[in-house]
Order: structure tokens, then C-alpha cells, then sequence
């Protein structure tokens, strides 16, 4: 079953009336069996999302503090020695009070400061609807479990509108909150999963407040939705080149001079979805090549030997390019890839007429260009 989309641990109006803060003072209090001296950590996140350390404390009593300077609102993490789980919260100048259970971290109280009373807002109804979605799974488990088939496509049937709930949620947050951090991040995560057309995308970020447009997340909004409105139906496909498997070097305009039609597919020998799709593409190029249609693959794998074997053992008999980078491969990023497969369907004049089609949908769009 598919996870639902509720952006909390996962993502995560500068101010507020009157003098700004010169820095922020953070105290919390943990209930649970804690032993005075037990560390406390103070983490976030570097541009590659991995946590790296900022500060850390003692817990005295139940409590515990820390202290500092920041300069724009950020999502940071507390952890405790030994114990698991988290605390999310938006570190910005100003009195942040922080209380939760050792046990519960992840249910943690939040106020004190503008973006931490937003999140508090955003988490409450986000945690109803987990909680929802987990008593839906633990009834669709136990229906399976009785072989119950009329009472698991019933539930089924109810998990598709609850999901669709829950992306009216975050959509509505976002469009009633724009100077929230955390509207930066669910618009981010929405345009990641594409639960949101990209007209809507590009309409909620204009809504955002400038302070929230100038964030860190918030730039690096704009620039995704850079690439993907370069990357959109009716734009020219951005050009790009990297290795074949034989180590020369193919541009994407050496294969449409040759064709009429293009098909630059984003693949890889470890997605699954890209492999099962592999053999309706092998089909439509033996039909359509000899009319101009032409395929150039880009593989986000990171082992060549495991690339060149899925090639061979695919059948694949076009034209291969890879950098062998994963997602941090330049053309990826050049189009905003972060989910495969993913395909952009090019005419003659590298014109982007179709995006993502697979199976018959595929075949539909190529016979009807090229016939």
C-alpha cells in the first residue's frame, strides 16, 4: 500500500510586531525517566539533507535550554542520548517553549514564536489524519487476514479518498498560511510527488509572503520551479551531453538530427517501474524507427558493469548516456527529475509535445506525430 503523503518530520512572517529579537532562547521540558546530565542535541540539515550537529546541552531536572543567534527560520531537530525518535521545530529569533514525553517525541508542544504557533497548527491536524490513516491500514491488515475481500475493497476504495483528504490538506494549509515556513516546505513536497498541477504549484508560491519567498526553502523553490517551467509542454528541451557506455560523448542534439521525433527516457536498473516499462518502449522503437522516432536514455545508476547488463539484458538497442550519479546527475537536475521513470516526448524542432506517457498512452502519442 502506498504511504501517504503527510509532510511532518520528513519536511520541515519573520518577526512579529515591534522590535525584532537579537537572538533566540529556546527551554523545553521533557516528562520521563531521565538522569540529570543526559545529553540533548541540537541538529539540522546541510544541503545535501544530511543532519549535521549545531549546539548541545544537559537535561537538569526535566529541562533544558540553548541559546543563540538566527539568522533566517529553520527547521531543526532535538535528540536525547539514547532515546529515539525527535522533536521538529522551527528555530528563529525569539522565546521558544518546547515540552513532550520521552517516549513521544514526535507529539512534542510547540509556541512562543510566530513559525513555531504555524507548525503547532500544521502538525495538530496533520497527526489526526496518521492516526486515521493508521487505523484504515490496521483494518485493511486484519480484513486480509480474514480473506475478508469485500470488506478490503471497501477500505481500499475509502484509503484513495482519504488520500485525496489529506492533498486538499496541505493544499489548503499552504493557501491559508503563506507567511509559514512550513507552506514552503508542503508546497515543495507537493511539487516533488506532482499531486499538484504545475500551474498550481507556481500560483501557491506567488502567494507566499516575500519573507518567505527569500528563505532558503523558499529559493530553492523558485529554482525548481525554473527548471521544471524550462522542462514544461511546449518549452524547448534544455540540451544537454554525457557518456555512452562506451566512454564517447553523445549530445542530445546529435539524436534529434537524426529523428523526427525523440524520446529522452529517464531510467535506471534498479527501478523497477522503469525496467517493467522497458519492453512496451523496445516495442514502439522496432515500430516507429524507421518513421523518426528515436530514444535516448538516461541512466541515473552508479555502477557502469550494472548499467551496460540492464541495457543488454533489456534489449534496449538505442542510444545510452549516463553520468552515473544517481539523482545528482547534472541532466537530472537540469530537469528536475526526482522520481523515475520519467520521459519528455520532443519533436523535430526539440519541442517538448508530451511528458511521462507509458504503455498504450505512449504508443497513442508517437503513432498520432509520426503518422
Amino acid at each position: 500500500m502506498k504511504r501517504i503523503l503527510i509532510p511532518i518530520m520528513g519536511i520541515l512572517v519573520l518577526g512579529s510586531c515591534g522590535s525584532k529579537p537579537d537572538g533566540y532562547t529556546l527551554n523545553a521540558k521533557v516528562v520521563g525517566d531521565l538522569e540529570n546530565g543526559t545529553k540533548v542535541y541540537l541538529k539540522t540539515t546541510d544541503s545535501l539533507n544530511q543532519l549535521v550537529d549545531i549546539d548541545s546541552s544537559a537535561i537538569e531536572n526535566g529541562t533544558f535550554a540553548f541559546q543563540g543567534m538566527q539568522t533566517e527560520p529553520k527547521v531543526h531537530y532535538i535528540f536525547i542520548d539514547d532515546n529515539r525518535g525527535n522533536v521538529p521545530f522551527v528555530l528563529e529569533n525569539g522565546d521558544i517553549e518546547i515540552s513532550f514525553q520521552k517516549d513521544s517525541m514526535n507529539y512534542a508542544k510547540l509556541k512562543g514564536t510566530e513559525q513555531n504557533e504555524l507548525f503547532m497548527d500544521f502538525l495538530e491536524g496533520s497527526r489526526k489524519l496518521s492516526e486515521r490513516a493508521a487505523s484504515m491500514q490496521n483494518d485493511m491488515r486484519i480484513a486480509a487476514q480474514r480473506r475478508d475481500t469485500a470488506t478490503v475493497t471497501s477500505l481500499r476504495e475509502e484509503y484513495i479518498e482519504f488520500q485525496e483528504e489529506v492533498n486538499n490538506y496541505n493544499i489548503d494549509y499552504v493557501k491559508q498560511n503563506p507567511n509559514a515556513l512550513i507552506s514552503v516546505l508542503v508546497i515543495g513536497s507537493l511539487m516533488n510527488t506532482k499531486t499538484v498541477p504545475a500551474d498550481e504549484i507556481k500560483q501557491m508560491y506567488e502567494n507566499l509572503t516575500p519573507e518567505m519567498k527569500a528563505t532558503e526553502p523558499g529559493k530553492r523553490l523558485k529554482e525548481q520551479l525554473d527548471k521544471t517551467e524550462a522542462t514544461e509542454v511546449g518549452a524547448i528541451a534544455p540540451e544537454f551531453s554525457a557518456p555512452t557506455p562506451d566512454g564517447d560523448l553523445l549530445a542530445l542534439s546529435d539524436v534529434k538530427k537524426k529523428s523526427k521525433l525523440t524520446l529522452i527516457d529517464f531510467w535506471a536498473a534498479w527501478c523497477r517501474p522503469c525496467r517493467a516499462e522497458n519492453p512496451n518502449i523496445v516495442s514502439i522503437y522496432h515500430k516507429y524507427h524507421d518513421k523518426g522516432f528515436n530514444v535516448v536514455g538516461v541512466s541515473l545508476d552508479t555502477k557502469a558493469e550494472t548499467w551496460k547488463k540492464a541495457i543488454e539484458d533489456d534489449g534496449l538497442v538505442w542510444n545510452h548516456i549516463s553520468n552515473l550519479m544517481r539523482f545528482n546527475d547534472p541532466i537530472a537536475q537540469l530537469y528536475n527529475i526526482n522520481a523515475i521513470p520519467a520521459a519528455f516526448l520532443l519533436d523535430e524542432n526539440g519541442v517538448i509535445v508530451a511528458k511521462d506517457l507509458r504503455g498504450p498512452a505512449l504508443e497513442q502519442k508517437v503513432a498520432e506525430l509520426l503518422n
